[in-house]
């Protein structure tokens, strides 16, 4: 990809929203250039595709935006992975994969959970409540939901901030456009990554817990029998798609949640002075600037999307984001309103590929308006700073979130 496609990649993904109003408002699919993909901007279309797997598969769903380097490359090659994971595979496969996040996520296990989230979050509003200033993103949502997530899936607490950074890295490595010598560093931190991972994978499997790691693990490998190599690379690729999921998704919500509240100061204090109005907020946030912009998805065969006929092998990007402001389904689509009565959104996506961890989202979303609301309610966004957006479609989020009371 050259510098010039480089730039025009960057300004999209820092506000894609124009972008998808073209799309909605012309005939038939918009190819993307600076995406390799026709983009599926209207809420219709959107579901269609969603509903029919055998036709568009998940198999490019993690394709990289800009291909790392061979040196880059290389690195990687010494970790673990390169098996197919949840949220890149169909069918049957798909559900045998999705069937322990499913248990592992369920209503009793994200009950059981939210004492912990509670108090780690109340500890964490403690570091800067006294200090009248705070970069949230840094002091609390980028470690709320890893310090959750790693408390579901068993993980010794010291390794969850390397394996939060690793994550981070990934992302990096995949998505953004980064110097060879860049590229190789990030890679180096994935692969420590992974190798922690490993290393939770054995000690699990030799000593099982009531854990998200062990359905995991159990899913794939018979207890009392040594894991082969194979094994430990699916397992590793799956642990760091979940954790991936689990924590990046959780903290861009948190931040343009809080974002997006304290842009509207009369929204802000009308949660303040009516809490029961949190769920609706944390619905209006999801739908108004989704976390998960969209996936990609391929094409099984010839088929007619929007009047577009398509190739077998054609790569789509199912843009939820550009969905969630259809007028077609949102009034005042472009609005952000907690007042509004709810309509269904696409934030945690739609069929089989459904987020499984979306209550545990929600879950963080609502302890942390709690805790926000509650003890400060003279929040604002601080004077004098810009908000920039990060430069990515999968975990759309600010990425500094300076706030003053």
């Amino acid at each position: 990809m050259d510098r010039q496609l480089h730039g025009r990649l960057d300004e999209l993904q820092r506000n894609p929203y124009p972008h998808y109003t073209r799309a909605r408002t012309a005939e038939g699919l918009t190819f993307v250039p600076e995406l390799d993909s026709w983009l599926v901007a209207r809420d219709a279309d959107v579901r269609e595709v969603l509903r029919r797997p055998e036709d568009f598969s998940s198999a490019n769903a993690l394709r990289p935006d800009v291909m790392p380097a061979p040196a880059a490359l290389a690195v990687l090659g010494g970790g673990f992975g390169g098996h197919p994971v949840v949220v890149t595979a169909d069918g049957a496969h798909h559900q045998e994969l999705r069937a322990p996040i499913v248990r592992g996520l369920s209503p009793a296990r994200v009950a059981a959970v939210l004492p912990y989230a509670a108090e780690r979050a109340a500890e964490l509003v403690d570091t800067f409540a006294d200090d009248g200033r705070v970069d949230l993103m840094s002091a609390y949502a980028a470690r709320l939901p890893g310090d959750v997530i790693g408390r579901i899936v068993g993980l010794d607490p010291e390794d969850v901030p390397a394996l939060v950074h690793g994550g981070h890295r990934a992302e990096e490595l995949l998505f953004r456009p980064l110097e060879e010598s860049e590229q190789i560093a990030a890679a180096e931190e994935v692969v420590a990554m992974q190798r922690l991972l490993d290393a939770f994978v054995r000690t699990r499997h030799a000593d099982p817990r009531e854990d998200l790691g062990t359905e995991l693990i159990s899913a794939v490998a018979v207890p009392e029998t040594e894991l082969t190599l194979d094994q430990r690379h699916q397992l590793v690729g799956h642990l760091q798609n979940l954790l991936i999921a689990g924590h990046l998704t959780t903290t861009a919500l948190i931040g343009t949640t809080v974002l997006h509240l304290l842009r509207h100061p009369w929204q802000w204090e009308l949660l303040c002075a009516e809490p029961e109005r949190i769920p609706a907020a944390i619905e209006e946030a999801a739908r108004h600037d989704t976390a998960l912009q969209g996936f990609r998805r391929v094409t099984t065969r010839p088929v007619t999307l929007a009047g577009t006929e398509l190739p077998a092998g054609a790569a789509l990007l199912i843009a939820f984001g550009a969905a969630n402001r259809d007028p077609a389904r949102h009034a005042r689509p472009d609005e952000f309103d907690i007042t509004r009565t709810p309509v269904r959104h696409l934030a945690f996506g739609f069929g089989v590929h459904t987020c499984p961890g979306s209550q545990l989202a929600r879950e963080q979303l609502r302890i942390t308006l709690e805790q926000l609301t509650s003890r400060l309610p003279g929040l604002r966004l601080a004077e004098g700073t810009k908000v920039t957006m990060r430069p990515t479609l999968i975990h759309r989020s600010p990425e500094r979130l300076e706030l003053t009371w």
